[in-house]
C-alpha cells in the first residue's frame, strides 16, 4: 500500500478535493432527487421539463446532450411525460426527420406551480454558503472544470 505522505501536498489536496466534491454532489443531488419526486416526478422528467419550460420547443434528439441524457432514454422519458400529459410531439415544419417536444398547457401549469417551490428547496439546500461563497464557489468550480475538460 502505498502511504499519502509519498505524495506532494498539491497531489494530496487534489485527491482529497476530489472525495470531498464527489460527497458534495451525493449529498446535493440526494436531497434534490427527493425534493423532485415530492412533485410526483423523476430527476429526468423534471429536467427535460424544466428544459421545455425555460428554453421552449426542443428537437427530442438535442434533449438528451441538454440534460445529460442517453439518447436511448430520452424516448422512454418523452413517452412517460407525453402519457402524463406534459408534452406533445410535434414534427417540424422544415425538417421531417426532426421531432420536436412542446411543453403542453398542463405542463406549463405543473411548472408554475412547482419552479418556485423547487427554486426555494435548492436555496435551502445551498445555505451551507454565504452569497459571497456562492459567487467564489462558482467561479471556482467553472474554472476547475473548463481547466479538466482540457486534460488529456
Amino acid at each position: 500500500m502505498v502511504k499519502m505522505s509519498h505524495f506532494s501536498e498539491d497531489e494530496q489536496l487534489s485527491l482529497k478535493l476530489f472525495v470531498v466534491l464527489t460527497r458534495a454532489i451525493q449529498a446535493i443531488e440526494k436531497q434534490v432527487v427527493q425534493n423532485i419526486k415530492s412533485y410526483g416526478l423523476n430527476l429526468t422528467e423534471f429536467g427535460v421539463l424544466e428544459l421545455l419550460y425555460h428554453k421552449g420547443d426542443q428537437p427530442i434528439q438535442r434533449i438528451g446532450q441538454k440534460v445529460l441524457l442517453a439518447s436511448s432514454s430520452i424516448t422512454y422519458v418523452v413517452d412517460k411525460l407525453e402519457k402524463k400529459d406534459y408534452l406533445v410531439r410535434k414534427a417540424c415544419p422544415t425538417d421531417r426527420r426532426v421531432t420536436h417536444a412542446v411543453i403542453t398547457e398542463a405542463g406549463k401549469e405543473l411548472m408554475d406551480e412547482i419552479f418556485p417551490q423547487h427554486a426555494k428547496a435548492i436555496s435551502g439546500i445551498m445555505g451551507g454558503l454565504s452569497t459571497e461563497e456562492k459567487k467564489m464557489a462558482i467561479d471556482q468550480l467553472k474554472r476547475l472544470g473548463l481547466y479538466a475538460e482540457t486534460v488529456i
